[in-house]
C-alpha cells in the first residue's frame, strides 16, 4: 500500500490520500480524542503526540498537529497507524451506525427554503470540490434570511487555516452574493 502525502495551505495540516476510499462520501472531523473514540482509525492517530485533529474525507484523510511539533516528526507514525488501519481490515467506525456529516438541516420554509437550497447546491457543486483539493471541506450551518447573513463551518485543513478567511470572503462570499442576491454576507462559525 502507497499512502501519498500532500501539503495544505495550512501549515499545521497534512493530506494523506491512501489510494482508496477513506468515507467515500461526506466527511468527518474529529477535535478530540473523544470525539475520535468513534473511529478506530481517528483514535490511533489521535494516540500519536502532537496530533490536535483529524478529518476523514471520501478519499483522503488531513491530520493536524500542534505548532509546536514538526511534520518529519509526526509523518511517519501516521502514515504507519493508516497503513495499519487499512491493512487490518478493521472497520472505519466502532459503531455500524456512524456517518459522515453534512450540512445542518435546520427546518426553512417557503422562500427561504429555496434560497437556502440554492445555497446548498453552490457549495456542494462549485466550493466544497475545491475546497477538499485543500484537504478541507465547508459545511453550511445557517442562513438569516432578515439579514442575508450565511453561516458556514470550515473543517479538516480549512479549519484553523491562515487563509480561511481570506477563502471565505474573497472566494464563497463573491461567489453565493453574485449567484444568490439574498446573500449579504458570509461568516464562519466557530468549532
Amino acid at each position: 500500500m502507497f499512502i501519498q502525502t500532500e501539503a495544505t495551505p495550512n501549515p499545521e495540516v497534512l493530506k494523506f490520500l491512501p489510494g482508496r476510499a477513506v468515507l467515500g462520501e461526506g466527511t468527518r472531523d474529529f477535535g478530540s480524542m473523544e470525539e475520535a473514540q468513534a473511529s478506530p482509525l481517528a483514535a490511533d492517530i489521535f494516540d500519536i503526540e502532537g496530533v490536535t485533529r483529524v478529518f476523514f474525507g471520501p478519499d483522503f484523510l488531513t491530520v493536524g498537529k500542534h505548532p509546536s511539533f514538526d511534520w518529519p516528526h509526526l509523518k511517519a507514525p501516521v502514515l504507519a497507524a493508516i497503513m495499519d488501519h487499512f491493512t487490518s481490515g478493521r472497520p472505519l467506525f466502532a459503531e455500524a451506525g456512524e456517518q459522515a456529516g453534512g450540512h445542518d438541516e435546520g427546518a426553512y420554509e417557503g422562500e427561504t427554503a429555496q434560497i437556502v437550497a440554492e445555497i446548498k447546491d453552490l457549495l456542494d457543486t462549485r466550493i466544497r470540490p475545491a475546497v477538499a483539493q485543500d484537504g478541507g471541506d465547508i459545511l453550511f450551518h445557517k442562513f438569516e434570511p432578515d439579514t442575508g447573513v450565511v453561516w458556514l463551518n470550515m473543517r479538516g485543513a480549512c479549519s484553523g487555516c491562515p487563509s480561511s478567511t481570506a477563502t471565505l470572503k474573497a472566494g464563497v462570499e463573491n461567489m453565493l452574493k453574485h449567484y444568490v442576491p439574498e446573500v449579504t454576507r458570509v461568516e464562519q462559525t466557530l468549532g
